[in-house]
């Protein structure tokens, strides 16, 4: 996968990094955006994951979104400033596939913790993880295809892997939000719990795997991700290809401003 760093990016921001001994702590801090990241952010987050992977004192990665949701997905709003930059959709998706791709190759356990949306590639990214807890008032929405586009950030091997094809293109065909309980039920969801008890049953998790025996919780983690996801590789090549030529589009046009405008939008015939 190319290296986003050929192309210049603005300072770090719309997320945060803090060590707690042995357990980083990785915030996205856009909740005035929902979370919804850019190109830079996508960036340095993925220069986060691989830098902790280097860190043999890391023992577990926790990641989560500021305020009332996880992330809901890449933030359009910022398109045409990145444009400008000389970033292009080629640039977008190599990034985002190298966040999702640091995050499942990461050497210790990944733990997500899910408040509200977590949407578009937000989907690929929280999946990625190994641990995911969600509160009973949080979803998942693959809403791609209702502004003309297609799933990416891998949610197509991700959400497949863990709960079967028919759901995965319900999600990815019909746009529709799939609730907390449903998610878990599928096997997309760690746990579901109240939101007042979230904190705390991440904390746990987070310090059981601190805790652990840091190669043999590595090596776990390759075994699980060699069962099942043997396809994510071509799953994030294809997302890509697809992508950019859809991102191009009439139809992606016609739904971004569909979007921002607050109305149904036309596709051609």
């Amino acid at each position: 996968m190319s290296n986003p760093d050929s192309v210049e990016t603005a300072a770090p921001a719309g997320f945060s990094a803090v060590r707690d001994g042995k357990i980083l702590r990785v915030t996205i801090t856009k909740p005035k955006r929902k979370n919804a990241i850019d190109y830079d952010t996508m960036v340095a987050l993925g220069d986060t994951f691989l830098a902790a992977a280097d860190d043999r004192s890391v023992r577990a990665i926790v990641l989560t979104g500021e305020g009332g949701d996880f992330c809901t997905g890449a933030d359009l709003s910022a398109s045409g400033s990145e444009a400008q930059r000389g970033i292009t959709p080629d640039h977008v998706m190599d990034a985002a596939n190298r966040l999702v791709r640091s995050i499942v190759d990461a050497p210790v356990p990944v733990i997500v913790r899910v408040r509200g949306a977590a949407a578009g590639v937000g989907v690929g990214i929280a999946l990625a993880a190994d641990l995911v807890y969600a509160s009973e008032d949080s979803y998942l929405l693959l809403a791609f295809i209702n502004i003309g586009l297609m799933p990416d950030g891998g949610a197509a091997a991700l959400v497949a892997a863990a709960a079967g094809r028919p759901l995965a293109a319900k999600l990815a065909l019909l746009g529709e939000r799939l609730p907390a309980a449903e998610a878990h039920a599928a096997g997309l969801f760690t746990a579901v719990v109240a939101d007042a008890e979230l904190d705390a049953v991440v904390e746990a998790a987070a310090a059981k795997v601190a805790a652990g025996p840091r190669r043999a919780l590595e090596l776990t983690k390759q075994a699980l991700n060699a069962a099942t996801l043997t396809a994510l590789d071509a799953t994030l090549a294809a997302e890509k290809s697809g992508q950019i030529e859809l991102l191009q589009s009439p139809d992606f046009v016609e739904g971004a401003t569909a979007m921002l405008t607050k109305r149904k939008p036309v596709f051609a015939d």
